[in-house]
């Protein structure tokens, strides 16, 4: 997945869809040049948090935000968790390509998804909270979302080969 920079000018949507684009793109590049076992690695004890974990956990949030509330496929399984996020953290028995190809994919199908929604406004249905809930808030959340682990990818990063930076 690219590096991407959100636009500096643009509309509303072009804007948020540009930092979710931008924040995927943090991710991605935490984990690049990394072996199997690095992305394994927590920072520190007690934590369990890893590299792993957290593509795996995004992968999660990708799908329940587009293909469960925005596009409402309601029988929707998770990949890894299904009542308990926190499951997408426990990389024991992970396969590496198949976390980063579930979340690739999920990016990739929330991208599709978003695009087939006309406005910021058009609200959806979380089951789970009972509320609707718009488009705009969505991204809004994802933003937050990536933002929020991204710093956790800072510290496991830079734990496991000093590497520092976007």
């Amino acid at each position: 997945m690219e590096q991407i920079d959100p636009p500096m000018t643009g509309g509303e949507r072009e804007t948020l869809r540009g930092f979710l684009d931008h924040h995927r793109g943090i991710l991605a590049s935490k984990c690049e040049g990394l072996s199997d076992e690095q992305l394994r690695r927590p920072a520190s004890s007690p934590s369990t948090l890893t590299l792993l974990g957290l593509v795996r956990h995004m992968a999660e949030v990708e799908r329940i935000w587009f293909r469960l509330c925005v596009n409402g496929e309601h029988d929707l399984t998770r990949v890894w968790a299904q009542e308990d996020f926190q499951v997408a953290f426990d990389v024991s028995d992970a396969d590496t390509a198949e976390a980063f190809g579930a979340w690739e994919a999920e990016v990739e199908r929330a991208r599709e998804i978003e695009r087939s929604v006309d406005s910021l406004d058009t609200a959806f249905w979380l089951p789970r909270w009972r509320e609707h809930l718009s488009l705009r808030w969505i991204f809004l959340h994802m933003i937050e979302e990536y933002a929020r682990h991204n710093g956790h990818a800072d510290l496991v990063r830079e734990a496991v080969d000093g590497k520092t930076g976007d």
